[in-house]
């Protein structure tokens, strides 16, 4: 089990240990035999001819662009992780944290943190970085605090319970 640890700053996201893993090894996948797949399908299009009317060609081009933005995120993701456990914590909401909240009239349950935690499951993400992850962040179960939404509209939050995600 490897951890990486940056010299934390405001600006590192938590990551759990089998996000960390699983985004390293997709990752490798993508900077490798993923990078080559692309490579070949478009040299296979090339072959194919007149490059202005060849959607497989088209096609595996933007394949790659997306590919390769997505290997810089996930480079940026990974060396800017703090990575372990949920924070423990004293119930206050941190990155981590499976979080219950009234919002407007509406009860929701949600991951506080980067997306890429929540992996493969439906849940719903916020990150710390979102107009209502700022207005959470720290808060207590109890707590009632107000963010602005897009619009202009100021939505009223109460914090239920936060607690350590366990994937």
């Amino acid at each position: 089990m490897s951890t990486h640890t940056p010299e934390i700053d405001e600006n590192a996201q938590w990551l759990s240990q089998e996000a960390f893993d699983r985004l390293t090894a997709e990752l490798e996948h993508l900077k490798g035999p993923g990078r080559q797949e692309i490579v070949d399908r478009i040299a296979s299009a090339r072959e194919e001819g007149d490059l202005k009317e060849n959607g497989g060609y088209h096609a595996a081009k933007e394949e790659q662009g997306k590919a390769e933005a997505r290997i810089r995120y996930l480079e940026q993701l990974l060396e800017n992780s703090y990575v372990g456990d949920a924070p423990k914590g004293d119930g206050s909401v941190a990155p981590g944290q499976l979080v219950k909240a009234k919002i407007g009239d509406r009860e929701m349950e949600f991951l506080f943190g980067n997306r890429e935690i929540a992996g493969s499951s439906d849940l719903s993400v916020y990150s710390e970085k979102s107009p209502l992850g700022e207005a959470i962040n720290g808060a207590k179960p109890g707590d009632k605090v107000s963010y602005k939404a897009p619009n202009g509209t100021e939505i009223q939050v109460e914090v239920i319970s936060a607690e350590p995600y366990t994937g």
